[in-house]
């Protein structure tokens, strides 16, 4: 599953601007915090109607005050997936994805975190920020005074200036057409709505940006800052020079800086990165790596915070097909395993030594053109039509997920969800019902009118998924007879080779999301770095454009509408269905809680601990 930067195309048409209110009503559907709240961290143990056990139970959707905690010895192990870990940089395009940052995000901390429901929330352990002025907007950052990485070098406005020069569009190599930039971010988001590098002392605690112009998530821009006195010394620049180079914006002298930034963190199965290279901020940080099985965290004991509520974190790299199983046997003791007829009955069968919690997901499976030189789709709009038209879309979710979530419909746009309130308003703006019903003899016309009978369709994904090889298995049964050659070509590593190579003419994953409003831009937008199929429209990409740079929701809903029909006018590709939620871990595993956000069900994994 690939995150969107920082999140899905989730956007907040009701309500506040900065709060995910429409999106996920109320959090999990069946997230009881009912129980009485035990008033201390370990000890007494509240249950939920549903099973849950709190600790203390949780006053909002945020993350639950534990109060005066000591970390308990063992450990609890959780899968996202079976991809191995990468790198301890989780901001590339190539690293950015949810199996990477269940690792980092235990490891680096941030100024803000989603809750249960998408609400942003400020991380005051770590620090604040403080809106200070509205014209020219200008936000203030303070550091905790006693963060410090756990190599003991302070957290400071220099880890800030440096990511603002990491994410900074005009920190080019070459020039031109050939201008690219020189540090492989996620995004560049940063210095493209602040002109000027972070104000403020590079030792100190404090630090102030001005942005250029308004900016829809300006709340969570500052995000994820690597440590800048490693990529100084690891560069051989030293911080002086490098913070520098970074206010002036000079590439020719960061060359150095971006080299270590881009790899030097990227790591080889079971080989950990250094603490002198690799120190975190965080509750956790790393102890080993056993290749192709699981690598584990440790209870960081530099860390300032509220500290683990249990000492190792387990995350193991193994394939959803035997999360239940693993669950059964002790191995995974959280999983998040896709909601599938079979796989709810699995769960059932296990009966009470596990607690299931299920609920709406802000994550969402969708089918992508490949838009690269050389795919049949790239300039044919009418051959896109054809593909469209043969996609048995209800089939698939009457099939594959309606068991499942009876409630569930076929999804049509791609920044609101089904279940938000101004979704149908959305796509009858946007969407005219062309590809609602199949006709695959509609589809047929259209390839024998573009001489393209025979045109062989790769559909690629990360494999092994059942629920991905039966929607192949769908379309192929439909397409093939509109004169298309469906093959799939799904792969444990499409999302490292097949994807960044163009090995396909259709992708299938999904997005997951969460309570930012202008995500849907970095994938949309002709210059986004998560644009993985080169799609661009000029009226597309102006749209996006006015949404980010307004903080007014009314000019946010209205560009929505103006998106969503440009993505289908162009078929960028076809919405599919919004997943089914679904979280189950061991009965005696306490403060487990599900979130239809990206960070899934590990956002608040320093706070599991065993009940007693």
């Amino acid at each position: 599953m690939k995150y969107t930067k920082l999140s899905a195309a989730a956007a907040l048409l009701a309500g506040s601007a900065l709060v995910l209110s429409a999106c996920a009503p109320g959090g999990p559907a069946e997230n009881s915090d009912t129980g009485s709240a035990a008033p201390e961290g370990n000890g007494e143990v509240a249950t939920g109607d549903f099973g849950e056990k709190y600790t203390v139970e949780p006053a909002d959707t945020g993350l639950a005050d534990l109060g005066e905690i000591e970390t308990q010895d063992g450990s609890i192990a959780y899968s996202v997936g079976e991809d191995e870990f990468i790198s301890y940089n989780s901001m590339t395009p190539e690293t950015y994805s949810t199996y990477n940052s269940a690792v980092t995000e235990r490891l680096i901390s941030t100024f803000a975190y989603f809750g249960t429901d998408g609400q942003i929330y400020q991380n005051e352990e770590y620090g604040t920020y403080e809106k200070v002025s509205d014209d020219p907007l200008t936000v203030k950052y303070t550091i905790n005074e006693e963060a410090v990485w756990s190599d003991g070098t302070p957290v400071t406005a220099a880890d800030y200036i440096l990511k603002w020069g990491v994410e900074n569009p005009r920190i080019t190599t070459g020039s031109g057409e050939e201008a690219a930039p020189l540090f492989n971010a996620i995004s560049q988001s940063f210095g493209e709505y602040v002109s000027e590098a972070p104000e403020g002392d590079p030792a100190g605690k404090e630090f102030t940006i001005t942005f250029k112009e308004p900016y829809a998530d300006w709340p969570i821009l500052v995000d994820t800052a690597l440590p800048a006195h490693v990529v100084a010394e690891e560069s051989g620049m030293g911080m002086d020079a490098m913070l520098e180079a970074v206010r002036n914006e000079d590439a020719k002298a960061l060359a150095p800086a971006a080299e270590f930034w881009n790899t030097g963190w990227n790591t080889s199965p079971g080989t950990l990165p250094d603490e002198s290279i690799a120190p975190s901020n965080g509750p956790y940080t790393f102890k080993s790596w056993e290749p192709g099985q699981s690598i584990t965290l440790t209870a960081n004991e530099n860390y300032w915070g509220t500290p683990p509520a249990t000492k190792e974190l387990v995350i193991r790299f193994a394939a959803a097909d035997t999360h239940v199983q693993a669950l059964a046997n002790g191995d995974l003791n959280v999983i998040e395993p896709q909601a599938t007829v079979d796989t709810l009955s699995q769960l059932e069968d296990l009966g009470d030594q596990i607690v299931i919690q299920t609920g709406a997901s802000l994550t969402w499976e969708h089918l992508d053109f490949n838009f690269m030189d050389g795919s049949p789709f790239a300039d044919n709009l009418e051959l896109r039509k054809a593909f469209a038209m043969c996609v048995p879309r209800q089939q698939i979710v009457d099939n594959l997920i309606k068991p499942v979530d009876p409630e569930a419909v076929v999804m049509n746009a791609r920044e609101v969800f089904p279940f938000q309130d101004t979704y149908q308003e959305v796509v009858d703006a946007a969407y005219d019902g062309s590809y609602d019903e199949v006709d695959v003899e509609g589809a047929k016309k259209i390839v024998e009118a573009e001489g393209a009978e025979g045109t062989t369709v790769r559909i690629g994904y990360s494999a092994p998924n059942p629920r991905r090889s039966d929607t192949v298995a769908a379309i192929k049964s439909s397409c093939d007879e509109a004169g298309f050659v469906i093959e799939d070509v799904g792969s444990a590593d499409f999302f490292d080779k097949t994807m960044p190579q163009g090995d396909y003419e259709v992708a299938l994953f999904a997005w997951a999301g969460s309570g930012q409003i202008a995500s849907g831009r970095n994938i949309y937008h002709s210059t986004g770095q998560q644009n993985y199929g080169k799609f661009s429209n000029k009226e597309v990409d102006a749209a996006w454009d006015t949404l980010a740079g307004s903080v007014d929701p009314a000019v946010h809903a209205e560009q929505v509408k103006v998106i969503e029909k440009g993505l289908w006018d162009n078929l960028f590709g076809i919405p599919l269905y919004a997943h089914p939620g679904v979280v189950a871990h061991s009965a005696d595993v306490a403060n487990v809680r599900d979130t239809p956000t990206q960070s899934g069900a590990v956002w608040n994994a320093q706070q599991w601990v065993r009940a007693e």
